[in-house]
C-alpha cells in the first residue's frame, strides 16, 4: 500500500495482514505479513540489509527543491519539511527486503483473529516521547481521532473501515473493524504514528507551525531557517536504539536538507560539496553532468544501482474535471502527440523503457491477453467498460521510421468522432466553436525539455497547449485544488496494493481537496474494482484483481504514460560506509555511515 508524498516521511508505504492459524484467536505476534510467512523470526537481531556494526557519528547534506512552512505533515495546509518524519515514531515499521511485511516498533505484540475483524496492539512499556514521558494508550487513541477528524483528508478515507478504537488493558488498545473484507486493515493501524496528546493540549492541530511538534523518533529537530534549510540531530537517549527494527539504522548524529530553487542549481552546488548524496532524475544530466574532476579521481561515486521497486505510473495527466478531457476518445488522440522514441533517443541518452502499466515494474502489471483468473474478476463488467479490456493488452502509441505523423493522422479522426474538427489550424468543437486549448503545469523546470515537444507535436493536430512552471508551493496548493488542466503526476505503488487505492481512483476521492485522484476518476467500476482488490484472499487473487484494475485505468486514457527505470541513480561523495546488502525497495540512506577511513569528503574543485 501507497500513501501520499505528504506522508511518505512518517508512515511507511507496506500492506500487510498477519500469517495467523485458520481457527481460534489470533496469538500474540511480532510482526504482519500479507498472504505469507515473514522472513524474520521471533528474536531476530536486525534486518539483513544493514550493518549492525556501523559506527554512529558525523553528519549529512542533502538536498531537495522547492521550500517548506509546515513542521507538522500530518495536515493539508503547508508544505511540510524534509525529513520530519525522522522524529516520530509508528507502531510498526516496515523492512525493505519483503514485499509486505512489518515489525513492532512502538508495539512490542499485536493479535488479530482469523477474520481480521479487529486487531490490538501491545505497546513497549520502554517507549517515550523525547521529553522523556511514556506513550500510552491514550496517546494512540487520540491520535487517531485526531488524524481521521482534523488531519489530511486521506485520513477520513483511509481510517474509514474503523468502527471503534479502546483500551483494553494498561499497555494495549483494540481497533475494531466494520462489517467487509480486508486483510490489510491490521496493517493499516500499524503504520499509525503516535503523537503526544499532552503536548497538542492547547494547541490547534490544524494549522501549520514552525515549531516542532514533540515526538519520539531517533531525530529531533535541531535549527532551521524557513524555507532554506532544516537540521536534525540524532537522540542520543533515543528510547528505540537498540531494538532489531533500528540496529545498523539512523548512523548519523547530524542530517541537514538544504533547499534549492530548483534542480539545476541543486545539481551545480552538489558538484561544488555543498551537499553529500544525490539521487539523479535526469537521463541527460547522469549521461553529461558528471564529467568533473571530483568524479574522474574517485572522489564522487556515481553508481547505478538495480531495485524491485514498483516504478508505478508516472505522465501527463489529465484532469477530466475539465469538459474538454471528459470524453476518453479526446484522452486517447492527444496521447498520440507523445512521440517517447524520439524523445528516450534525443533527450534521454535511450536510458529509459516506456511504461505501459499503473503498476510498472511489478508482477501486479496487467501484460498480453487477460488470465482467466482475470477475466473471472472483469466478466461481471462487460458493457461497462471498454471491449479492448477483454481483448488486448494496452499499448500506449508508438513511432518507428516515419516518427509521429502515422499516430496524428489516427488522432485526427478519433477527434473527429468525438466532435472535434480543424477550422482555420485550429480544432474547435463543431458544437460550440471552442478551439481545444489548455495549461500544461509543471512544478519543475527540467520537464520543460520533455514537454515542449508534446506541445509542437499538439500543434500539429490544431490544438492549442502552453506550459506553465511554477514555484513549488503554488504547485502544491493548485494541485490538492485540482486547479489545473493537465500536469505531470506521479502515481507511486508498492508491491501489496490495498486502502490507498482509494484515494487514488475512487469517485469518492475525485473532490476530495488534497486526494492523490489527480485524473479525477468516477467510475463505479473502478469503485468496485479496488473492493475487489482489497478484499483480496489471497497473493494469488491479489494479483488477478490488481490486473483487472490496471486494465481499466489504462483503457480509460486518464494519463499519457512516460517512461520509468527500474533502478537508482546515485551520486555521492566518497566519504561513506554502505551495507555489503542493498535493501531491495528503497535506497536506504539510513543505513548509511560516515566512514572514518575514507578521506574522500566533500570539498571544492
Amino acid at each position: 500500500m501507497r500513501v501520499p508524498a505528504l506522508v511518505l516521511a512518517v508512515i511507511l508505504t507496506a500492506a500487510a495482514s498477519p500469517a495467523w492459524p485458520r481457527s481460534g484467536p489470533g496469538p500474540s505476534a511480532h510482526g504482519l505479513s500479507i498472504h505469507g510467512d515473514l522472513k524474520y523470526p521471533p528474536g531476530f537481531a536486525h534486518f539483513g540489509y544493514v550493518n549492525p556494526r556501523a559506527p554512529k557519528g558525523g553528519a549529512v547534506t542533502l538536498a531537495t527543491t522547492g521550500t517548506f512552512d509546515n513542521l507538522n505533515p500530518f495536515v493539508l495546509k503547508g508544505v511540510a519539511a524534509a525529513g520530519i518524519g525522522t522524529t516520530f515514531d509508528t507502531l510498526l515499521v516496515q523492512s525493505s527486503d519483503e514485499p509486505a511485511s512489518e515489525y513492532g516498533l512502538v508495539a512490542e505484540t499485536m493479535e488479530t483473529p482469523p477474520d481480521r475483524s479487529w486487531v490490538t496492539f501491545t505497546l513497549r512499556p520502554t517507549a517515550r516521547f523525547h521529553d522523556g514521558s511514556a506513550v500510552t494508550v491514550e496517546d494512540v487513541m487520540w491520535t487517531f481521532e485526531t488524524l481521521r477528524t482534523k488531519g489530511h483528508p486521506l485520513y477520513r478515507s483511509y481510517y474509514g473501515a474503523v468502527a471503534r478504537v479502546e483500551s483494553t488493558g494498561p499497555r494495549t488498545v483494540r481497533f475494531t473493524f466494520k462489517e467487509g473484507e480486508n486483510r490489510e486493515l491490521p496493517v493499516i493501524l500499524g503504520q499509525l504514528p503516535v503523537l503526544s496528546k499532552a503536548y497538542w493540549a492547547g494547541r490547534d492541530f490544524t494549522k501549520t507551525t514552525l515549531e516542532a511538534p514533540l515526538g519520539s523518533g531517533p531525530y529531533r529537530v535541531e535549527l532551521l531557517e524557513q524555507g532554506r534549510s532544516i537540521t536534525y540531530r540524532r537522540v542520543a537517549d533515543y528510547w528505540g536504539a537498540a531494538l532489531p527494527v533500528n540496529v545498523g539504522r539512523y548512523n548519523f548524529d547530524v542530517i541537514r536538507y538544504d533547499y534549492y530553487r530548483d534542480d539545476t542549481v541543486a545539481l551545480e552546488a552538489f558538484k561544488s560539496g555543498a551537499y553529500d548524496i544525490r539521487q539523479e532524475s535526469s537521463a541527460k544530466n547522469w549521461a553529461r553532468a558528471y564529467d568533473v574532476p571530483a568524479v574522474r579521481d574517485g572522489r564522487i561515486r556515481k553508481e547505478t544501482i538495480p531495485n524491485e521497486v514498483p516504478t508505478g505510473m508516472q505522465g501527463f495527466v489529465y484532469n477530466t474535471r475539465r469538459a474538454i478531457f471528459r470524453d476518453p476518445r479526446v484522452r486517447a488522440a492527444l496521447a498520440a502527440a507523445f512521440d517517447f522514441e524520439w524523445s528516450n533517443a534525443h533527450l534521454f541518452y535511450g536510458a529509459y523503457t516506456r511504461t505501459r502499466s499503473y503498476f510498472s515494474n511489478s508482477e501486479l502489471a496487467s501484460r498480453g491477453r487477460p488470465s482467466a483468473a482475470e477475466l473471472a474478476v472483469l466478466e461481471p463488467f462487460r458493457g461497462r467498460v471498454p471491449d479492448e479490456v477483454f481483448a488486448r493488452e494496452y499499448q500506449p502509441p508508438t513511432t518507428g521510421a516515419e516518427g509521429v505523423r502515422p499516430n496524428l493522422v489516427r488522432a485526427v479522426e478519433l477527434l473527429k468522432q468525438a466532435g472535434w474538427v480543424v477550422r482555420d489550424l485550429k480544432l474547435v468543437n463543431v458544437e460550440t466553436g471552442q478551439p481545444l486549448a489548455f495549461e500544461i503545469l509543471l512544478e519543475d523546470p527540467t520537464f520543460e525539455r520533455i514537454t515542449l515537444p508534446f506541445v509542437k507535436n499538439l500543434e500539429r493536430l490544431g490544438v492549442s497547449a502552453r506550459v506553465r512552471t511554477v514555484d513549488s508551493a503554488q504547485y502544491e496548493y493548485r494541485t490538492k485544488q485540482f486547479d489545473f488542466d493537465m500536469t505531470v503526476g506521479l502515481f507511486a505503488q508498492s508491491s501489496s496494493p490495498g486502502n490507498e487505492q482509494i484515494d487514488y481512483w475512487a469517485s469518492s476521492a475525485a473532490d476530495t481537496p488534497g486526494s492523490r485522484n489527480l485524473p479525477g476518476v468516477r467510475d463505479p467500476v473502478v469503485d468496485r474494482l479496488i473492493e475487489l482488490l482489497i478484499a483480496a484472499p489471497d497473493r494469488a487473487a491479489l494479483v488477478a484483481r490488481t490486473r483487472a484494475l490496471d486494465r481499466v485505468l489504462l483503457w480509460g486514457h486518464y494519463v499519457i504514460p512516460h517512461f520509468h527505470l527500474a533502478a537508482f541513480r546515485v551520486a555521492y561523495w566518497n566519504r561513506f560506509g554502505r551495507p555489503s546488502v542493498a535493501p531491495t525497495n528503497e535506497l536506504g540512506v539510513d543505513t548509511w555511515w560516515v566512514d572514518p577511513g575514507k578521506a574522500g569528503g566533500r570539498g571544492r574543485q
